[in-house]
């Protein structure tokens, strides 16, 4: 498979790029902060982009899917991420979906799938438990119980928690506290008793929640693959994650970039546009060559997915793009800013929404430093 997109994802990708232009710009998630959205998201637009089939893509058609692979999935999700929509996608697809379909038995699947693939069942990943990225240091216990299983734990940074009906949960069923072994995945109902939900309000005005269990009590049936073997859903769908978060970030990025050497053509100082000045000549450029190195990360993590290559491999690129994209759109956004000058800095602008969402999405799945040495790790070093 070549590292270009054919003529149906191209399509796809200019259907989505006009869809988030016009039914998910800037100015709705600017509304939804404003307004003190209780979703955090526009149900609406989220039922539009399920129509569209995005919800749909990378899932098999026996189970409701399209089966259009993770390219057709990663260019919608780079639209929108030019426009920065706050939508369920993440979570739900990338993540939740990823993990149900990797994991999940078929009955699980044929309940459940369908109804993601349509926009109807909303899903969040319960992993994180501290302020830094760590997927096996979980201390949530899950217990033995008469036909299931007790929760008890804490988490925190669950994307789209607060909303979700049902959580992915990984809790320690055995093994020490940051142990890759005993790790376990239950599907939970959000409303279920025990479980405590508080919304967090991002930076970038997006959705995360810190979530309790108090003696939540699951039936066998909640169990998601094998027992103490959770790490062997976790690690292809974090890998997975990863590369959809990197597409997001590549969309944004972009977005970023072009509206500041718009910026750089319109603004005058000194009778001249200030793009002429050499200094800033030089700094664009470097912006560019960044751009196209994260493109083509990205664009390779994606093709790497859709050839079913080794996990090994996906796992460098997963970390390759997420690394060298995060480091991007770091660069591009505060150079944006700054090339803004003062006016960058205020609410009146749109510019400053990429350098929040940059800085957000860096720390999601892990920073540049924890995918720089997990890379080196994986390369044997």
């Amino acid at each position: 498979m070549t590292m270009i997109l054919n003529e149906e994802q191209t399509m796809l990708k200019d259907s989505a790029r006009e869809f988030c232009a016009n039914s998910a710009p800037i100015s709705q998630l600017r509304k939804l902060r404003d307004e003190g959205s209780a979703d955090g998201f526009d149900r609406g637009t989220w039922k539009a982009m399920a129509e569209l089939g995005w919800a749909a893509i990378p899932f098999p058609e026996a189970f409701g899917g399209l089966n259009f692979g993770y390219k057709g999935l990663g260019v919608v999700t780079e639209e929108t991420g030019r426009t920065l929509a706050a939508s369920p996608l993440f979570a739900t697809v990338w993540l939740g979906g990823t993990a149900l379909n990797k994991g999940g038995g078929e009955d699980q699947k044929a309940a459940l799938l369908p109804a993601v693939a349509a926009g109807e069942l909303l899903l969040a990943l319960a992993l994180e438990e501290s302020h830094r990225h760590n997927p096996y240091a979980i201390a949530t216990e899950a217990q033995s119980a008469s036909g299931g299983f007790v929760l008890n734990g804490k988490k925190t940074f669950v994307l789209d928690g607060h909303v979700a009906d049902k959580l992915l949960v990984v809790a320690r069923t055995s093994g020490g506290s940051d142990s890759r072994d005993g790790l376990s995945l239950f599907l939970v109902d959000r409303q279920a008793a025990g479980v405590k939900v508080t919304r967090t309000r991002m930076v970038d005005s997006r959705n995360a929640a810190n979530i309790e269990f108090d003696g939540v009590a699951v039936g066998d049936a909640a169990l998601l693959g094998e027992l103490g073997k959770a790490a062997e859903v976790l690690d292809p769908t974090l890998d997975i994650g990863r590369i959809g978060l990197a597409a997001e970030m590549l969309g944004g990025l972009q977005e970023c970039f072009e509206r500041t050497i718009a910026y750089l053509k319109e603004r005058e100082q000194f009778g001249v546009p200030i793009g002429s000045f050499q200094a800033l000549k030089h700094r664009a450029a470097n912006m560019f060559c960044e751009v196209e190195l994260s493109k083509s990360c990205v664009l390779e993590a994606l093709t790497a997915l859709d050839e079913g290559r080794s996990a090994e491999e996906v796992a460098k690129l997963a970390s390759l793009a997420k690394a060298k994209v995060g480091e991007t759109y770091n660069l591009v956004s505060r150079e944006g800013i700054q090339m803004h000058g003062g006016i960058g800095m205020t609410d009146e602008f749109d510019i400053g929404f990429f350098i929040k969402r940059a800085a957000v999405s860096e720390q999601t799945l892990g920073d540049v430093h924890f995918h720089r040495n997990r890379y080196g790790e994986l390369e044997g070093y």
